[in-house]
């Protein structure tokens, strides 16, 4: 690990060669492809600043494959996001969120050997109303023999993510990301257009004051489900109540759960009985970066990471944020 001075200025580019440096074998195709996700950021900052300005808020007249009204803003950064991508030779296939299949490369461009899962802007129903909302990746190196990517280069399980990361477009622009060696924060500088090391080796409390959970599915929860809440509640005499703090935005919420503390959780109810969030663009590129942070991520049963994927938008319950308060849960689903 590369250390610097309390008084070093250390842009993203600049962190990323020099963590290349420490694999004399790297070719620099990872580090491109978080180079170019880092400028699809800025660009979608920008948009998220001037949105109040610009015609940019509200409904874009359309359903993604989730059947979910897209915004205006959703369309925009899916579309950054892709072109920003999809030349420069290193990967072989993207998924998104919003798309219904995989996302090839273009015939004109040479392809990769790596594959991005991202979600554009997580939490984009709340952005006429100015809540931090986010965009979740996941860097994965294509499994597929052929030239061209395939739907097997974007299905596998979160322990064979490479890089994983998010951007939250809040009062402060931050991205944050884990390659598998700790996990790492960096500010947008407006005034400079440039990523700034601002918060190195990351790591979350073991256990913390925040619950994060939609209140409202309530009545929809198993009995298991509702024995974890009051536990954390503190209603069943067993421990101290813990804070609920809930936004409705994935990124704000597990954001700040990984400064704090605590537990985000969406479990599965009879609405929605195998769980609401996506596997492959939020749960398991979340899961790699709470696990590097020393947290832990769970469906309730099984550890998020070994998830292997049967769909491009396979839904799962999940439980993540702080190592003691996720395995706390887990024990009480089971018992």
């Amino acid at each position: 690990m590369v250390t610097h001075s309390d008084t070093s200025v250390v842009t993203i580019e600049r962190f990323i060669i020099e963590q290349e440096r420490l694999f004399p074998l790297a070719t620099g195709d990872l580090s491109g492809i978080l180079y170019d996700l880092a400028l699809a950021a800025k660009i979608i900052a920008n948009k998220v600043r001037r949105a109040g300005l610009a015609d940019i808020l509200g409904s874009a007249g359309q359903a993604n494959v989730q059947g979910e009204v897209q915004q205006k803003l959703d369309v925009f950064a899916n579309e950054t996001i892709i072109k920003a991508l999809d030349h420069g030779g290193r990967l072989c296939a993207m998924g998104s969120e919003e798309e219904e299949g995989m996302i090839p490369i273009p015939a004109k461009f040479q392809q990769g050997r790596y594959a991005v899962l991202f979600d554009p802007l997580d939490g984009s129903s709340n952005i006429d109303v100015n809540v931090p909302v986010g965009t979740i990746f996941s860097i994965v190196r294509k499994v597929s023999e052929g030239p061209v990517g395939t739907l097997q280069d974007l299905m596998q399980a979160g322990t064979q993510q490479v890089a994983a990361g998010y951007v939250i477009y809040g009062s402060a622009t931050m991205l944050v990301y884990t390659t598998g060696h700790g996990v790492h924060g960096f500010t947008l500088d407006p005034s400079i257009g440039e990523f700034l090391l601002s918060h190195p080796n990351m790591r979350i409390p073991e256990t913390g004051r925040y619950l994060s959970v939609n209140d409202a599915y309530e009545p929809f929860w198993s009995e298991p489900v509702k024995r974890v809440m009051r536990r954390f509640r503190g209603l069943d005499g067993e421990r101290e109540g813990m804070n609920v703090r809930y936004v409705g935005s994935l990124v704000a919420d597990f954001h700040r759960n990984l400064f704090g503390g605590g537990i985000f959780a969406y479990p599965a109810n009879t609405k929605s009985p195998l769980g609401k969030l996506r596997l492959l663009y939020e749960a398991s590129p979340l899961a790699f970066i709470v696990e590097q942070a020393g947290g832990a991520a769970t469906d309730g049963v099984t550890r998020i990471m070994d998830i292997q994927p049967t769909s491009l938008h396979q839904r799962v319950p999940l439980y993540i944020g702080s190592k003691a308060d996720v395995e706390l849960a887990r024990t009480l689903l089971r018992s």
